[in-house]
């Protein structure tokens, strides 16, 4: 009888752990993993971050019928989902809508993944750039907000050119510099790195070196793959915009040719239905000519500028996608490295 006492009382005490547990990651704070360069230098592959999700006002579970600390697809499958989507909530924010401020480091779902319910979406991280009712203009591969500068300089990568009168550089210079990221290009004595503020001023000092330039896009010149995919809008990675960001409350004048721009957030996340016949558009079968937005919208972007899918390729994220702030890194493993080689200097560091 006492053993089995012994068991019950151990019994409980794992089950009140575990639903602590589960609590505390779903409602106050959470850790993620660093998947991608896109954010480097300020967040590394193999950084484990903690987010608050109480900074932006908590969101309940849109599923929340679902397989605690899984995502997506049960463990060990490829198929079977970890949540039921019998029970959908609406999108509900306790103490209101995400106060979220430019520069933010922030973890969200990732929009444009139609396949499952917003909650249960891939999880992204970047850095908030625009909020809603800004207009963002990217200049050089770098951000202006209603006209002026408003971007963080040290913390920004890019991708330069780097040309040397020999056909190789000294290895053992760019390692005492931490030079790594970079390679070849197709023509002898021309390389690539992508480098920050410091970096720059450092591969400069590498002996043979004669000139270091950045790889920019030119002004006007076009690519199909940026949001919103349309050649009335001349975008590239380096030249964006002007966009405005929507507001919730605020309306925009419709027309054939605005309409790509704000198309996804009437149909897909504001749940209208919309078609466009003989150059008028139609909003749940009544003539528009413009359109109040019913949610807060953010523009995102990575700090490195040219290794990042980001606002740039696939536009605003809703405010009802936004999971958490990003408030320092708990532990850190460069998993290039042979052995798993832990970066202690990045343990229990803050971010910004």
């Amino acid at each position: 009888m006492k053993n089995k006492s012994t068991i019950k009382e151990w019994i409980k005490a794992i089950l009140l752990a575990f639903i602590t547990i589960v609590v505390f990651r779903g409602c106050f704070l959470d850790v993620y993993t660093i998947p991608s360069a896109s954010m480097e230098k300020t967040l590394l592959t193999g950084d484990f971050i903690v987010v608050s999700k109480i900074s932006y006002g908590f969101r309940l579970p849109i599923t929340p019928l679902s397989f605690p600390f899984a995502h997506q697809r049960l463990p060990f499958t490829e198929s079977t989902k970890s949540y039921l989507d019998w029970i959908n909530i609406p999108y509900t924010r306790l103490f209101g809508p995400p106060g979220i401020d430019r520069n933010d480091i922030v973890v969200f779902n990732f929009p444009i993944e139609d396949e499952f319910p917003v909650d249960q979406k891939t999880f992204y991280i970047k850095r908030c750039v625009a909020v809603a009712g800004d207009t963002i203009e990217v200049k050089e591969g770098q951000v202006y907000i209603n006209g002026k500068y408003n971007d963080l300089p040290d913390k920004l990568e890019f991708t330069y050119k780097v040309v040397s009168d020999t056909i190789y550089l000294n290895s053992d210079s760019l390692t005492k510099y931490g030079l790594v990221n970079g390679g070849n290009m197709r023509k002898d004595g021309e390389f690539w790195f992508t480098l920050n503020l410091d970096d720059l001023e450092k591969i400069k000092k590498v002996p043979r070196v004669i000139s270091v330039e950045p790889f920019l896009e030119k002004k006007g010149h076009y690519n199909d793959y940026m949001f919103p995919a349309n050649e009335h809008f001349l975008w590239n990675v380096d030249f964006y915009g002007p966009l405005y960001v929507p507001k919730k409350g605020d309306f925009v004048k419709l027309s054939v040719d605005s309409l790509p721009l704000y198309e996804r957030i009437i149909k897909v996340y504001e749940k209208n239905e919309l078609r466009v016949s003989n150059d008028s558009i139609f909003i749940n079968n009544k003539y528009s000519t413009h359109y109040t937005f019913k949610m807060n919208y953010f523009f995102m972007m990575g700090d490195n500028r040219h290794n990042s899918a980001d606002s740039r390729f696939w536009g605003f994220v809703p405010e009802d996608h936004i999971v958490g702030k990003t408030v320092g890194v708990l532990m850190s493993i460069d998993k290039a490295d042979e052995g798993n080689h832990i970066r202690w200097n990045r343990w229990f560091k803050s971010v910004n």
